[in-house]
């Protein structure tokens, strides 16, 4: 419960993520049906990157400065101009505040879909309860997402997006996310899910994707993006998301994205990146 996010606001894996996020909201906006996005671990909803304390390590310059500093062209700039778009009309001219994960949500709804959230950190989720508790599209939940999640499964709107993005500040969390999922795809096979998780220990990585041949879940795609080779000791070096049931052009789209995206955000040899599938156990 020390997990603090403003003072990893905006930087590249935020960056990384929110695209994804934005992208799959996309999709689910192509049909007029509504949907619903439901996010486990949502945080305050809004960070102050002018804050004394954002500055005391500023990752945001590493991240979404860099990126609006250095917008891509191309095929890999259409797709992220709805993301960068979104960042800019929250900032008149100067880059000082970065949204979290439900308040992209929030942006991008329409007027029939609806938001749900889970912040379990009090502090989180009363400063969550302040920027959207109002809002008549919005729940929000001061609850442990792990534990509330299959309550919430399936939405009425039997369409919508999982967002799973959890700390990572205690041991055991990639099987957590492993054994959420399958609960959780049980009640709503045909839901989409993000799971965000940190490339930071190359191991334990490669053992929490050998877990999903095995759940018999099929149209999952691994996506990760790293900036430096792995080290010793074990230090983060990318950010990587499962996405379940993902529209059938992403894996596309985020090729040409992180192909844009690695060069802005580092110039080390050893970066790079690789979107596959993940196919079931036979």
């Amino acid at each position: 419960m020390n997990y603090d996010h403003l003072f990893h606001a905006g930087n590249f894996a935020d960056v990384v993520k929110h695209i994804i996020l934005v992208r799959i909201i996309t999709y689910l906006q192509r049909k007029p049906a509504a949907f619903r996005v439901i996010d486990t671990h949502a945080g305050a909803g809004i960070y102050d990157l002018a804050s004394e304390r954002a500055r005391k390590n500023p990752e945001w310059e590493m991240g979404i400065a860099r990126l609006l500093a250095n917008p891509p062209g191309g095929e890999a700039g259409r797709l992220v101009a709805p993301y960068l778009d979104l960042i800019e009309a929250m900032n008149d001219g100067e880059l000082s505040e970065y949204p979290g994960s439900p308040l992209i949500a929030r942006r991008l709804l329409r007027p029939h879909d609806r938001l749900s959230v889970m912040e379990l950190h009090p502090d989180a989720a009363a400063a969550l309860k302040g920027l959207l508790g109002g809002d008549a599209h919005v729940k929000v939940m001061e609850l442990d997402g792990y534990a509330a999640l299959p309550a919430q499964l399936p939405p009425k709107e039997k369409r919508g997006l999982v967002l799973v993005d959890p700390p990572f500040e205690e041991a055991g969390e990639f099987d957590r996310l492993v054994g959420l999922l399958v609960k959780a795809h049980r009640h709503f096979p045909t839901g989409a899910y993000a799971l965000w998780y940190p490339l930071k220990d190359e191991a334990a990585t490669v053992a929490f994707k050998r877990h999903f041949f095995q759940t018999g879940i099929s149209a999952i795609l691994s996506s990760e993006l790293w900036l430096r080779a792995p080290s010793v000791p074990p230090r983060l070096f990318g950010t990587g998301m499962i996405v379940v049931n993902p529209p059938f052009v992403l894996k596309d789209e985020l090729d040409h994205i992180f192909a844009a995206l690695v060069p802005i955000f580092s110039d080390a040899r050893s970066a790079g990146f690789r979107n596959e599938w993940i196919r079931p156990a036979p």
